[in-house]
């Protein structure tokens, strides 16, 4: 027995319908249940206080910053792992992809052993007055480490998928690499690009332990929006569901103008 939808051409089998249902409600009960947990009184007071400001700004710069860096070194990645048969390549795809299945505090130790003041880097860019460990531009990093995958694996799927029939009649007319990438790859890709993006920014606004373990929590500094949800977790349970909220609030936005700018392109 299969469910149908009007004007579908594929069924659905019926005893699907109960993990779907049981899918929906994994995700909808926690933050129903949270919603039950807010002071909708003090909420306002919550959320506009100057910590819980300082860390939503910060978390949306840096989060813009990080997605601007997924998406200049991003897309050069995923041109390259599409297109490019080279020795290594599936290797190489897969290291780029490690910080998907890594922890978040392992990336963050990575990091600091990198860039910290005695780290691989670091003790190189001390020396020229330059600390990075423990700094916003900490935050930006650990940001960008974790959510660069995301960008990179939902642009090269695109990429290997539509094919280089395109690019190849364009090249075949004169066309240089640079006007193809720009006038034929991307423009093809758009939707792909788009959805990588935004999953890039959601990923850096809720980025947590590879923050806290590389760039600490100083407030105006480093600390970001979960960082402060989960320090007002031990001394003021209200403030953190409200901040948790803002969080959820702020991605449904994020989530929503992904899917109306997929909509239009």
């Amino acid at each position: 027995m299969t469910r149908r939808r009007a004007g579908a051409g594929v069924g659905v089998p019926a005893w699907a319908l109960a993990p779907a249902v049981a899918g929906a409600a994994l995700v909808l009960l926690p933050l129903a249940a949270m919603l039950t947990r807010v002071r909708w009184g003090r909420l306002w007071p919550l959320i506009t206080s100057e910590s819980s400001m300082a860390a939503l700004g910060l978390s949306l710069r840096t989060s813009t910053v990080a997605t601007a860096l997924c998406v200049v070194l991003g897309v050069p990645m995923a041109l390259f792992l599409a297109r490019v048969r080279f020795p290594g390549r599936e290797l190489a795809r897969a290291l780029v992809l490690l910080p998907l299945v890594l922890p978040p505090v392992v990336g963050g130790i990575a990091l600091l052993y990198t860039f910290g003041r005695r780290g691989l880097l670091g003790h190189t860019l001390e020396v020229l007055g330059i600390q990075v460990a423990f700094s916003t531009t900490a935050v930006v990093l650990a940001q960008t480490f974790v959510a660069l995958p995301f960008l990179v694996i939902s642009l090269e799927g695109a990429l290997r998928t539509a094919g280089d029939r395109y690019e190849t009649v364009a090249a075949t007319l004169g066309a240089r690499p640079t006007r193809v990438l720009f006038r034929v790859t991307l423009p093809l890709a758009a939707p792909a690009l788009a959805s990588g993006t935004v999953l890039a920014f959601a990923r850096a606004l809720g980025e947590f332990g590879a923050t806290i373990t590389f760039a600490g929590s100083l407030q105006g500094v480093t600390r970001t929006l979960p960082l402060e949800i989960y320090l007002q977790r031990e001394t003021d349970p209200d403030a953190a569901v409200a901040l948790s909220l803002v969080l959820v609030v702020v991605a449904v936005v994020v989530i929503g103008l992904t899917h109306r700018g997929r909509s239009l392109l």
